[in-house]
């Protein structure tokens, strides 16, 4: 199936609205890992919760972390939103996921092609890669792209009850972040810690 078959009819939406429109269907303390740049920076205004972890400089573990968090905590569904830049830098990751096959994990992919947060630098595979393609080949067959925001949200309600890891790729907009988390490595990891019930308050 070519490149354009799997994203040339998709609509390009914006990441906050997204993001908003997943955060408005979180009725059940899910975790959310927000990706670095703007990602977070969208979780965080979309809605901040205890159960939010926001991630700073470390590009590319967003799955990881969130595969960490599923497996932990089974019962508890955990979202990961990354953007296409950073799976570039993690693409292991996918094989790993589809081979353990945690049931609660659903992967968001933010892609606009570029490095938005380091100067809009495309991307090598912007053109020639299909996010979607490459997730399936890697073995998470529960994978798609966003057609609009109606379809999103439809992927992400099948995802919040789904036996097997799911994955949705969403094409974006090249708008900035709406707000900005507060960068407190601290602050944020035991924030999410007592949101999550993995430590009590001190």
């Amino acid at each position: 199936m070519s490149l354009a078959m799997n994203i040339g009819n998709t609509k390009v939406m914006n990441r906050f609205d997204v993001t908003s429109r997943l955060v408005g269907k979180l009725k059940h303390e899910e975790a959310v890992i927000g990706g670095i740049g703007n990602t977070n920076f969208d979780l965080w205004a979309a809605g901040h919760r205890p159960q939010n972890f926001y991630m700073l400089g470390s590009m590319g573990l967003a799955f990881p972390i969130a595969l960490g968090v599923a497996l932990a905590q089974p019962d508890r569904r955990v979202f990961a939103l990354e953007g296409d830049g950073s799976l570039l830098m993690q693409l292991g990751a996918l094989s790993t996921i589809a081979t353990l096959k945690p049931k609660n994990l659903v992967m968001v992919v933010m892609d606009n092609g570029i490095y938005q947060i380091t100067g809009a630098q495309p991307t090598p595979a912007a053109s020639v890669a299909d996010i979607v393609a490459i997730a399936t080949g890697s073995g998470l067959a529960n994978s798609s792209w966003a057609a609009d925001e109606e379809d999103f949200e439809r992927l992400v309600d099948a995802a919040m009850s789904a036996s097997e890891p799911s994955l949705i790729a969403v094409r974006i907009d090249d708008k900035p972040g709406v707000g900005a988390t507060r960068r407190d490595p601290v602050q944020i990891r035991e924030r999410f810690m007592h949101g999550i019930g993995a430590r009590e308050p001190l």
